[in-house]
C-alpha cells in the first residue's frame, strides 16, 4: 500500500498528527527547510526515512533570519512544486505555515547562541543566527522530533543548532548530512537559480578552491598559506566578491592556534557572484 503524504498549514493540525504518532511510539524525523527544494534537501529526507517511522518536513521562509537588505521578498518559493517533490521523496507530513501562523503577533522572545555564531555568517549577517535559533526552537516545540536533519553546506548552522540543543537539554539528536553537489561540483542551493550563466560558471571556483586546499593541506602547507592561496584563487574570477574565507576549528569555530595532527578544521567560504551570496566549506583533519 502506497502511503499518501499529508500537508497541513496550522500548528493545531500538525500537533494532532504528532500526538497520534507519539501515541503509536513512532520515531519522528524532522527536516526543516525554507523550500524551493533540491537534491540536497531530498538527501535529508532519505536519511530521515532510513532512521525514522514518520518523516516530517517544514517549508517556511523565516523573516527573522533575513536582514533588512537581504532577499526575503525575492527568495524563491513554489509550494506546489515542493509538495510534489517532498511526496515523491518519502515525506509523510508536510508543514507549510505562513508568517501569520508562525508569528501571529510581534515576537518578543529571542533565542541567542553565543560564540559559535560570532564568526563567518554571524559576523557578516548580524542577527541571522538569532533568527535561525528562534525559529528552529519553535519548530522543535511544534514537531517534537526524535531526530532532526541538517545539511553540512551550512556547517555553522549545524554547529549553532547542535550547541543550542545541548545547552537547552532538548531530547533531539541532530543528524548532519553531507553536502550534495551538482555534477560539476557546485554545492546545491536554492539561491543558485539567481545566477546568470556566466556567474554560475565562475562560481565553480568555490568547490575547486576547496578541493585544491585539501591537496595543499595533505602536502603540508601551513593553514595561513592555504587561506591566502584560496583567496587568491577565488579573486582570479572577475565576478567574484569575497565576503569571507576563514579556517577555523570545527565544531567550536574557534581560531586554530596550534596546527595539531588529528585536529578537525573547517575551511569556510562566502562569496558574492553579482547579488547572489553563496557559501561552501570543507571539513577535514590536519595530518
Amino acid at each position: 500500500m502506497i502511503k499518501t503524504m499529508e500537508q497541513v498549514t496550522t500548528i493545531a493540525d500538525i500537533r494532532i498528527h504528532i500526538k497520534e504518532a507519539k501515541r503509536e511510539g513512532k520515531r519522528i524525523g524532522f527536516v526543516p527547510t525554507m523550500g524551493f527544494l533540491h537534491e540536497g534537501h531530498l538527501s535529508l529526507v532519505k536519511a530521515a526515512r532510513e532512521m525514522c517511522d514518520l518523516v516530517v518536513m517544514s517549508i517556511f521562509v523565516n523573516p527573522l533570519q533575513f536582514g533588512p537588505n537581504e532577499d526575503f521578498e525575492r527568495y524563491p518559493r513554489s509550494i506546489e512544486r515542493d509538495s510534489e517533490m517532498a511526496s515523491s521523496a518519502g515525506v509523510d507530513l508536510l508543514f507549510t505555515p505562513d508568517v501569520n501562523e508562525m508569528y501571529p503577533r510581534p515576537i518578543l522572545t529571542n533565542v541567542s547562541v553565543a560564540n559559535v555564531t560570532a564568526p563567518l555568517c554571524g559576523a557578516s549577517r548580524p542577527g541571522h543566527f538569532d533568527g535561525v535559533a528562534t525559529v528552529v526552537t519553535k519548530l522543535f516545540q511544534i514537531v517534537q522530533p526524535d531526530y532532526a536533519f541538517f545539511g553540512q553546506k551550512d556547517a555553522q548552522q549545524v554547529a549553532v543548532i547542535t550547541q543550542m540543543v545541548a545547552d537547552l537539554s532538548m531530547p533531539i539528536e541532530i543528524v548532519p548530512c553531507p553536502i550534495v553537489r551538482e555534477a560539476d561540483g557546485l554545492a546545491m542551493s536554492s539561491r543558485n537559480v539567481y545566477l546568470s550563466q556566466e556567474e554560475r560558471t565562475q562560481a565553480l571556483v568555490l568547490s575547486e578552491s576547496l578541493q585544491q586546499a585539501k591537496k595543499w593541506l595533505e602536502e603540508g602547507m601551513a593553514l595561513g598559506e592555504v587561506k591566502d592561496s584560496v583567496i587568491q584563487k577565488i579573486s582570479e574570477r572577475p565576478l567574484a566578491s569575497i565576503d569571507y574565507v576563514e579556517v577555523l576549528r570545527f565544531p567550536d569555530l574557534e581560531p586554530v592556534t596550534q596546527e595539531k595532527t588529528g585536529q578537525s578544521i573547517m575551511i569556510a567560504l562566502a562569496v558574492y557572484f553579482g547579488k547572489t551570496r553563496l557559501i561552501d566549506n570543507l571539513i577535514t583533519e590536519i595530518r
